[in-house]
């Protein structure tokens, strides 16, 4: 791997490396392996840009140590793996995909225990009863802890995790879990609720930048190639070019449309008699924008789809800049 390029971090098999790259796919760049099945690769669309392909985990420990720039993991592994986040990494863009909720599970035969705050009694009820702290099976030991401690529960203690966690409360090793969820189904199979304030955080895959890591000139420059284009791509899914031509004053009626509607004007064209104006419009407005502009005469109005919206500025980059000055 080159010092000077960028390197980006991507899982290396399973549902979340198929949606990686489909993501990137979507923005115009493609993820190419090497040899098919290498630990290597390239991201074509982006020059000086090296993929290493690793696990979910290795990806957070590798942006904590700075060896990687960019990385796509689990919100969920960044808070718990790294011993600083918010001083190590900066989570610049939310994915959409990989979505588990980490959540505080009990039995459901427990029908009066449906807070923390009840747990925190059960506990106290346990030890006095039997001498002994309440057991919580996990893999997560810094989320749980930290979300303990953040509603007063000291009275327990941590089992760790070597397997299915949701089965240890019925094998007898715990008597509550903290584990993630999807769907909440496998607990219910397992006999578990969570509990109305249990959840601990809600993850989903992250677009993650090193704070650590050296940044070179070609390294950022290829980070604010690939930001601006997944920016560019989030903007165009989000918006539509709504054009028309009609007895009005194109200046005016943009600056109406971005008023009332939140449009930006893309082109305005005075010509005698009136004018044509052409703005980016949200999509959830593009009904009423077109009903604005047929009520104030233009006989036909078009909405097309863009593939990219570039804006002037990218504030993906530029929060990332900030941060690693502030660094």
């Amino acid at each position: 791997m080159s010092k000077n390029k960028l390197i980006l971090g991507l899982p290396s098999k399973g549902r979340l490396q198929e949606n990686a790259s489909e993501f990137f796919k979507r923005a115009g760049l493609s993820v190419s392996q090497h040899g098919g099945r290498g630990y290597t690769g390239t991201l074509k669309g982006v020059a000086d840009v090296e993929i290493a392909f690793l696990s979910a985990s290795e990806i957070a420990g590798n942006l904590e140590q700075g060896s990687i720039h960019f990385g796509i993991t689990g919100e969920d592994l960044i808070r718990e793996n790294l011993s600083n986040p918010v001083e190590s990494v900066e989570l610049v863009l939310k994915l959409g995909f990989g979505h588990a909720d980490v959540v505080v599970a009990v039995p459901q035969s427990w029908i009066d225990v449906e807070t923390m705050s009840d747990l925190d009694d059960v506990a106290l009820a346990f030890h006095n009863k039997r001498g002994k702290r309440l057991r919580v099976a996990t893999k997560y030991f810094n989320l749980t802890r930290n979300f303990f401690a953040s509603h007063g529960i000291n009275d327990y203690r941590i089992v760790e995790s070597l397997g299915a966690t949701e089965g240890a409360p019925g094998a007898g090793t715990a008597e509550a879990i903290v584990d993630i969820t999807s769907t909440g189904a496998t607990l219910a199979a397992n006999g578990l609720k969570i509990l109305d304030d249990g959840v601990i955080l809600k993850s989903e895959a992250n677009l993650v930048a090193s704070l650590t890591a050296v940044w070179s000139d070609r390294a950022l420059a290829a980070a604010r190639a690939i930001l601006d284009r997944l920016d560019a791509r989030d903007r165009a899914e989000r918006h539509m070019l709504v054009a028309a031509r009609g007895p009005f004053d194109a200046r005016r009626m943009a600056e109406d449309l971005e008023r009332h509607y939140q449009c930006a004007g893309d082109m305005v064209q005075p010509f005698e008699g009136g004018g044509e104006v052409r703005v980016i419009c949200p999509k959830a407005q593009v009904q009423a924008v077109a009903y604005h502009l047929r009520e104030a005469g233009a006989i036909t109005v078009s909405a097309a789809k863009a593939d990219y919206l570039f804006a002037a500025k990218n504030t993906l980059y530029e929060t990332l800049c900030a941060r690693l000055k502030k660094h």
